[in-house]
């Protein structure tokens, strides 16, 4: 069984200079690939590095940890600790400075971090080849991000020169942060609008401000009180015909291994026939998943 020393050989053997520049992951234990390690993820969010537990490991094996993982990234400034078996998810500053916002680069787009603020930095990082997707099939089309979280899709979309995008989200702190990732990159908000809405309250509305021509839908899997994907995920698929244009797109993710792409398809054969599956995107390579389980990310076409 490994322990957290054994990481550094797991990582990538040659990183250049190039790769440093961009946002990553560096190691995922999550996916059950590593014996005695799916407690544990590493990312790399330049200058710093994010160590985040699943569950408690002595401190000696942390230092260690981020001594070892020092060696191998000197442009590092701070190795940052999240505890993410606690409920709020701290992060404690464990070598370096003291870094709490930052901005990081994807695919040549910038993003707004923040670190110890909450649970999630402001950008989920095995979304990556989703958000590429996005932006290569976004030219002229009216695009609608439902939880857009902080907009990462919409940034995408717009740097794919998209006519139009709705980001729909219950949080104003992370329609907030949108704003200011569309600003980030230089990008004018004249045809991005940011709405504030409980989307399965709120159907009517999005019929009066489509149709639209390309969905994105990347829910929580769950939220007390506002979300049992479940449950929720079919209220949204039923209604495709009331919002979206002829001949639309869509992008439909699910994190919940426990119903997996059946869950989707199977939905979307009842509910959507018209819809035909024309492409699956797979997270980055290094989200490897030994249980075949994890994120999943299906692309329709009407």
């Amino acid at each position: 069984m490994s322990g957290l020393s054994d990481i550094p050989k797991y990582l990538k053997t040659a990183i250049t200079e190039k790769d440093l520049l961009q946002a990553q992951r560096l190691f995922h234990g999550r996916g059950h690939a590593y014996e005695g390690l799916n407690h544990v993820t590493i990312d790399w969010l330049p200058p710093v590095l994010l160590i985040t537990l699943f569950a408690p490991e002595p401190s000696s094996e942390i230092e260690a940890l981020a001594d070892k993982l020092l060696l191998l990234f000197p442009g590092c400034k701070s190795v940052q600790l999240q505890h993410r078996y606690e409920l709020s998810g701290p992060i404690d500053v464990i070598k370096g400075e003291i870094i709490q916002q930052l901005v990081i680069t994807e695919s040549n787009l910038q993003f707004n971090i923040s670190l110890g603020q909450a649970r999630n930095t402001g950008l989920f990082l095995d979304m990556k080849n989703g958000r590429d997707w996005v932006q290569s099939q976004s030219k002229n089309k009216r695009v609608l991000n439902l939880f857009s979280y902080t907009c990462g899709f919409s940034v995408a979309a717009i740097a794919g020169l998209a006519k139009s995008v709705l980001n729909v989200d219950m949080s104003s702190p992370a329609l907030n942060v949108g704003r200011d990732n569309h600003r980030l990159n230089q990008q004018s908000c004249d045809v991005v609008s940011f709405e504030k809405l409980n989307i399965f309250k709120s159907f009517g509305r999005l019929k009066k401000r489509g149709p639209f021509d390309l969905l994105i839908c990347d829910p929580p899997t769950f939220q007390k009180g506002s979300v049992d994907i479940e449950k929720d995920y079919p209220k949204i698929l039923r209604r495709l015909n009331t919002f979206m244009a002829a001949n639309s797109m869509l992008m439909l993710c699910l994190n919940a291994p426990e119903l997996g792409r059946g869950f989707l398809l199977e939905h979307m054969q009842e509910l959507a026939p018209s819809y035909q599956l024309i492409a699956e995107i797979k997270p980055p390579e290094v989200y490897a998943e030994a249980e075949g389980k994890g994120l999943t990310i299906l692309c329709f076409k009407a």
